[in-house]
């Protein structure tokens, strides 16, 4: 994965659940609020421990996941073929595709994270229920944009559907290669083959503490 790729993914998750308080917040402060919540996890002396790198990633996650819209994700992802799916292989994919993508940039947060700095830059609107929050991430004298493309939802809360690390997107990363395989296969083997790779990612990052 590239360096962009990597701070893109520091960015992806230095989040945290948004407070049932906070659901009429706007887009950047339903960002910027709650990154120290997950700094601290990162810097939480009891996790600078040998084996505890499993335990660390759980409460990422645990307090990351309901920042984003996993089916918003999921469908745009997939794209056309999502009518492909029926509703039980929506669900599986949704699932599996979420666990896949945690696995993965909690992987390189905990690998890459050395107190980098997020600069808020602003906040688009293009329309009641869409917008994108501009940043920067600073590290030492390297300073990369990370776009927040966000959707409102039916219970008025702000979520983050896409993100984009110097101009590449990563709903469109993934869209080429799902393309690519299900041009070929059915939904159910794209499930499938991310259920084997999650499996090996569980089995590694295990090994790893």
């Amino acid at each position: 994965m590239s360096l962009k790729h990597m701070i893109g993914a520091l960015a992806f998750f230095m989040l945290t659940t948004i407070p049932a308080a906070a659901i009429s917040m706007e887009p950047m402060a339903t960002i910027k609020a709650p990154v120290d919540a997950v700094i601290a996890i990162l810097n939480d002396p009891q996790y600078k421990v040998a084996g505890t790198k499993t335990a660390q990633r759980d409460e990422i996650w645990k307090v990351v996941y309901p920042m984003f819209d996993f089916d918003e994700i999921s469908k745009r992802t997939v794209a056309r073929y999502w009518s492909d799916f029926n509703d039980s292989e929506k669900a599986a994919f949704t699932d599996v595709f979420a666990q896949f993508l945690g696995n993965t940039y909690i992987d390189k947060i905990q690998g890459e994270y050395h107190n980098e700095q997020i600069v808020y830059l602003g906040q688009d609107f293009y329309s009641d229920t869409y917008a994108e929050v501009k940043t920067q991430i600073v590290r030492e004298t390297l300073s990369t944009p990370v776009n927040y493309r966000m959707i409102k939802g039916g219970e008025g809360r702000w979520m983050v559907y896409d993100i984009i690390v110097e101009g590449v997107s990563l709903v469109k990363n993934y869209r080429t290669q799902f393309a690519s395989i299900l041009s070929k296969d059915k939904p159910a083997q794209l499930i499938q083959r991310l259920n084997e790779k999650l499996t090996e990612q569980n089995k590694r990052l295990a090994e790893n503490g």
